[in-house]
């Protein structure tokens, strides 16, 4: 069914796997079938993302870039499309990083809820360095290290190990075995109610944009979905009952 990755769902974890190391525009359209089946029809409550044969991702295929035809931006709003429909998934989601995680293949672990990352894991945002812009990173990647850190990782390009990435907020645990760090995450994630999720972190990527005012407003919009919701009345008669 997919070219570029596989796609495999067991109980409440889905994993896709990026075959190719490279993002291409076929890439892009597995991704949104992919996203097409998480959204409609899966019960999974999680979702990992993880790379192939050492690799996460290398970043952007520019095999298929003309030099000699017209430049357009059609592609890389499509890639930033799927990307803004990774980070809504009313699933949690996790990036397992092994080797190297460059250009969208970093932008793609962005967007997730976690990271975790082998110790031969690195990561860089190479974009700049080659004539153009690391995507929406540009927008995401100061609320997670901060301006000043975002500039010189998008600026000055450096190849960052999964060490360093840990102490700026890029990777959140590194491990040599991927497979027990992820089952602890998921522990973590607990029961991991869809619409809570979806919820809670919307509100935290508006929470750097949107001003307190606005904020509380949102807030309890979200907030009387919630407790309208199963999992919340659940819990009140679990604990009327003890």
């Amino acid at each position: 069914m997919y070219t570029t990755l596989s796609f495999e769902e067991s109980g409440e974890i889905a994993r896709v796997t990026l075959t190719n190391e490279r993002i291409t525009m076929a890439m892009v359209r597995d991704l949104t079938a992919v996203c097409d089946h998480l959204e409609d029809d899966s019960a999974c409550k999680v979702v990992v993302f993880q790379g192939h044969g050492g690799c996460f991702s290398r970043g952007i295929d520019f095999a298929e870039f003309r030099p000699d035809e017209p430049m357009d931006i059609h592609g890389f709003n499509k890639w930033e499309k799927i990307c803004v429909r990774i980070e809504r998934l009313p699933k949690a989601t996790v990036a397992l990083v092994d080797g190297a995680c460059v250009g969208g293949g970093a932008q793609l672990a962005l967007v997730t809820d976690a990271v975790i990352a082998t110790p031969e894991a690195t990561f860089q945002f190479n974009e700049v360095h080659l004539g153009f812009l690391p995507g929406m990173a540009t927008f995401r990647l100061a609320k997670h290290v901060g301006l000043g850190r975002a500039k010189r990782l998008i600026m000055q390009c450096p190849v960052v190990t999964a060490t360093e990435a840990f102490s700026l907020g890029l990777v959140g645990e590194v491990d040599p075995d991927l497979d027990s760090a992820l089952a602890r995450l998921i522990a973590a994630f607990g029961p991991n109610h869809t619409v809570a999720v979806a919820l809670a972190r919307r509100l935290l990527n508006e929470s750097f944009s949107t001003d307190f005012e606005n904020g509380i407003g949102n807030f309890l919009a979200a907030q009387h979905r919630a407790i309208h919701q199963t999992p919340f009345l659940d819990t009140i008669k679990k604990h009327r009952d003890e």
